[in-house]
């Protein structure tokens, strides 16, 4: 809530909003065994080997904008169950390089398919998936996700004091 403000901020209904969907997925790609940070890196994974990419878990935290290090624990957990393939990149020893395997590809799919129709379901208030209101929404998300964030000043007289 902020200051002079009967209603929630829209700060505070974009984390509810994020934290409804992440638990409505983790239940919609359980029976998948996946969870849905899992599910957020296959499907990504997914979208980038079809594109013609073997990203670097670097490449996949940017394109997905979870931390490197949580990317590198994901990889290592779905490596293990399976369904991707950790490779050197020859161009750089350092830099891992994923894919998914058969058995993650045919997992992918089936969630991909699974959070659609969630999706679909999630978003029937504004219409469907595929509605005006659902595609002004999601432009208006993009430009949020765009805006650059400036680094804050720790001791900025003009934020202390404020409430988020």
């Amino acid at each position: 809530m902020s200051n002079g403000s009967s209603g929630p901020t829209p700060g505070f209904l974009v984390w509810r909003l994020a934290n409804k969907w992440r638990v409505a997925v983790d239940r919609a790609v359980n029976p998948l065994g996946l969870t849905h940070a899992q599910y957020s890196l296959v499907a990504s994974l997914h979208g980038m080997q079809r594109a013609g990419e073997r990203p670097s878990q670097r490449q996949l935290a940017d394109h997905t904008g979870l931390e490197a290090l949580y990317v590198s624990k994901l990889a290592r957990t779905l490596e293990s169950a399976g369904l991707i393939e950790r490779t050197r990149d020859p161009r750089d020893p350092r830099a891992m390089q994923l894919a998914l395997t058969e058995q993650g590809q045919a997992v992918t799919r089936q969630a991909i398919a699974v959070v659609q129709e969630l999706h679909q379901q999630l978003l029937e208030p504004l219409g469907g998936l595929d509605a005006p209101r659902t595609r002004a929404f999601t432009d208006e998300l993009t430009t949020l996700l765009d805006a650059p964030l400036a680094p804050s000043a720790p001791n900025d007289q003009t934020t202390q004091g404020a409430t988020p």
